[in-house]
Order: C-alpha cells, then structure tokens, then sequence
C-alpha cells in the first residue's frame, strides 16, 4: 500500500468516526425530546392538583355561603354601614326556616362562642368579655364577625326584641374600647333576633360558653330542657366567618 492510498483510507475512516458521533449526538437530542415531549403530554393529562383554601375545608358549604351572602349583604356589612337585622328582617332576608337557618351555624361550634347573660341583662360580664376577646383576636385571616344576639322567652316579644338589640350593641362598645380598631364595624355582621327566631337547644352545649351551665351536664327531661333553653337564648353567639363569599 503506497502513501496515497493510506492517507485515502485514514481519511474515509475519520470521516466515518465522525459521522458516527454527529448520528449519536442526534439520536440522544432525538430520544431528550421525545422524553420531554411525553413528559409535557403526561403533565396535560394528568388533573391538575386540587387546592382548597385552608379557612374553606369542612362547614362552608355552598348552601351557607348563599345564606351567608344574604344575611351580611342585607344586614349592612358587605356594602358598607352599620346597620343590623331584626328578626322580621332576617327571616326575610335567609329564605329558609327558622330551624335551618340555626342548623346551618353548627359546624362553627368550633370557631366561636356563647356569651351569657343574666335574666333581664345585657351588659357584657367579666367573663364573657374575656372570651369575647379571645374569639376577636383568633381571626386568622377571616373578614367576618358574625353576631347574633337573642333573647329568652321571659318577657314580652317587644322587650325581648330590644333586650337583644342592647346585648348585640354591647358585644360593639367591648370591642371598640378593648381594641380600638378604626375598622372594627366594617367586619362586624349584627343579628338581633329576640325571642322570635328559632330558640338554640341544648346541642349548643357543645360550644364554648362563657360560663357553666348546669343543665349542660343534666340528663335531658322536658322540664330541664326548657330551663336550659331559657339560660342559653340570654345570649349573644359569635364566630369569625372563615368562608370566602
């Protein structure tokens, strides 16, 4: 083999080597996009992850959002200015029954509280303030304070209704001197609902009262349970609102 024909041949197999390198190099660009290709196919078809929002898991049903809606939008807070519902007015504004309408509130059991009143009184006492307070600053990132004071059946409807407008306005006058929030009455929803709306039983034991009541710990009978009516319904309940309206 002459020079020649040596140098023809080295050049043939350089250029084989090369060709060789530039086809693998296209073949691992080939099989990178084709992995990338099916990685993005995969991730379209794959669901997209479910967020819920933590103040959202468990009780804010579609149902309470709607009532919720009507009963803060009608009753002066979304939309602005302090305003407030009287029973009439509530029951108007919920669209459903009495029972419903408290039966829908259960599951903030665990959010909120029951502050008590004596026979006849609506001044807030030592320690209904305190766990009015408490309730107020655990906000977590809620916009609303729901309020809704009530009455027993002790005395007439008028006064009852009145009884609970003052017990409504004292969880308000608390509030603004403990915490003197500019904006306090803009995330305050007011409820005075008397004696006239559906009276709260003793599955309201359940909640975090202000004080202790006796019949909470006593074997029902119709004659305690109506005691026990008549010690929770001199009340004011209230939780924040964690629901997104």
């Amino acid at each position: 083999m002459n020079a020649k024909t040596a140098w023809i041949l080295q050049g043939l197999l350089f250029a084989g080597l090369v060709l060789g390198v530039a086809l693998t190099a296209r073949g691992w660009v080939a099989a990178a996009e084709a992995r990338l290709e099916g990685s993005a196919q995969e991730a379209e078809a794959r669901p997209a992850p479910v967020v819920a929002a933590k103040s959202e898991l468990g009780y804010c049903s579609d149902e309470l959002k709607t009532v919720l809606r009507r009963v803060l939008t009608n009753c002066g807070l979304i939309g602005g200015g302090r305003r407030g519902c009287q029973p009439g007015e509530l029951r108007n504004v919920a669209q459903i029954s009495d029972a419903d309408f408290n039966a829908l509130f259960h599951p903030l059991a665990d959010r909120g509280g029951v502050l008590l009143f004596d026979a006849g009184a609506s001044e807030l006492d030592a320690p209904s303030r305190e766990l009015l307070e408490r309730l107020w600053a655990d906000q977590r990132g809620a916009s609303y304070f729901f309020v809704a004071a009530r009455a027993s059946t002790d005395d007439s409807t008028e006064r009852n209704r009145i009884l609970s407008h003052k017990r409504a306005n004292s969880v308000l006058f608390a509030l603004q001197e403990r915490f003197k929030d500019p904006d306090l009455e803009k995330k305050l929803g007011l409820l005075w609902m008397g004696e006239e709306f559906a009276q709260l039983g003793r599955d309201y034991c359940g909640w975090t009262l202000s004080r202790d009541l006796p019949g909470c710990a006593e074997a029902p009978s119709p004659q305690k349970d109506r005691t026990l009516a008549k010690d929770l319904n001199r009340s004011v309940v209230v939780s924040w609102i964690d629901c997104r309206l």
